[in-house]
């Protein structure tokens, strides 16, 4: 089935022209066959199709790629939240109630769950999603976070590393003796990727180490919480091991700019983690011209970032940290393919995969323009119309 989807007001492609990285294109065609994209251009030139799909003059653009997130859990943190809106601070040990919630939960119950995250993702045009363990922290529960995680994306991340278990609080080398060792070998056949929270209160840079250099002896790629609660040595520690990404990045000196800027790690920014925690948000204007590769993702989780909104994320990085809108657009479609170290998403090009979102609005600005109101109105996943 040759499907074409014509009378676009403006496409984004992100195949960069002309000083346009977003490679906008106005009164466009899309030809989608077999699940890819086959043909992009002018709407006056576009092949014959089995069908056709007038998209009313209404924008396209890829389907968001969201590059980090957490969505195999149970249990409820809204209480956590309350009181920070109440003015108390932050801090990662909450996470140990989510793990107690998910260890007590079935695989079918997580199952349910995560299946529903993603089709609310879907739903609001995410058509690729990472998915980390890291609310199990035991070799048989890591093993079954990763492995559900398995059934709905490619991307899985292992997180065994994100806090410290509370039966191993007073010995957290033997945890990571357990992490780097029993955990990983049952974990590393499910996952693509190995990533630890380095930073005060989870894993020091020592212990952060060891993990990702296990994981990469695996065959593993790594990825990297740091910096998320101050500044610290994540930054170099990630391009020092060729991590993918560094995630949050929300305390960076100058030197970790220009570590990142001279480096292929992607730096993922988490918008709805500052929301929710009100801590500062980090300065992308200063972030993309000093030429770091920036991507945009949810960080969906039940503690610091219980959103699942890539069009809320995009408002939240205009209006507060700097970006423009067609920045922030490509930062959450390309960056995040850039994130994942994808080429064939992300993109409207030949050969890509079809993954496409149609906007009821004229202009990808409308996404941080109207903030809060649902604008995706048509969504397609590897060329198969969703809902």
């Amino acid at each position: 089935m040759r499907t074409l989807i014509a009378d676009i007001a403006e496409l984004t492609t992100n195949v960069a022209s002309a000083g346009d990285p977003c490679g906008t294109m106005v009164d466009a065609a899309v030809l989608i066959d077999h699940g890819r994209i086959a043909w992009v251009g002018a709407a006056t030139d576009a092949p014959a199709a089995d069908e056709t799909i007038d998209a009313g003059r209404r924008a396209v653009i890829p389907g968001f790629v969201d590059s980090h997130s957490h969505l195999v859990f149970a249990g409820d943190r809204a209480a956590e939240f309350e009181a920070r809106m109440a003015g108390q601070k932050y801090a990662a040990g909450g996470i140990r109630s989510t793990v107690a919630a998910t260890r007590a939960a079935s695989d079918e119950e997580l199952r349910t769950r995560l299946r529903g995250f993603v089709d609310e993702m879907l739903a609001q045009g995410t058509t690729t999603v990472e998915i980390k363990s890291g609310y199990g922290l035991s070799v048989a529960d890591e093993e079954r976070l990763v492995r559900l995680a398995a059934e709905v994306t490619p991307e899985v991340t292992f997180l065994g590393a994100h806090v410290v278990p509370a039966e191993y609080v007073d010995a957290p080398d033997s945890y990571v003796d357990l992490v780097t060792g029993p955990m990983l070998d049952v974990c590393a056949p499910h996952a693509k990727w190995i990533d630890v929270f380095c930073e005060t209160g989870a894993f020091t840079v020592a212990q952060s180490r060891r993990v990702l250099e296990a994981g990469v002896a695996r065959g593993l790629v790594p990825r990297v919480h740091a910096s998320q609660l101050g500044p610290g040595e994540g930054v170099r520690l990630a391009v020092e091991l060729g991590a993918a990404s560094i995630d949050h990045g929300t305390y960076l000196t100058d030197s970790d700019v220009d570590m990142l800027a001279g480096s292929d790690t992607v730096l993922t920014l988490l918008p709805g983690v500052e929301f929710s925690t009100r801590q500062p948000y980090p300065d992308a204007r200063r972030l993309i011209d000093a030429g770091v590769t920036v991507a945009l993702a949810c960080d969906t989780n039940p503690g610091s970032s219980f959103t699942s909104s890539m069009p809320f994320c995009i408002a939240v990085a205009v209006r507060d940290m700097g970006m423009t809108p067609a920045e922030a657009v490509w930062a959450a479609t390309a960056g995040g393919a850039r994130a994942l170290r994808r080429d064939d998403i992300g993109v409207i090009a030949p050969g890509a995969r079809a993954d496409l979102v149609l906007l009821d609005a004229p202009t990808r600005i409308h996404l941080a323009y109207r903030p809060g109101v649902p604008l995706v109105c048509r969504v397609w996943k590897d060329g198969r119309a969703i809902g």
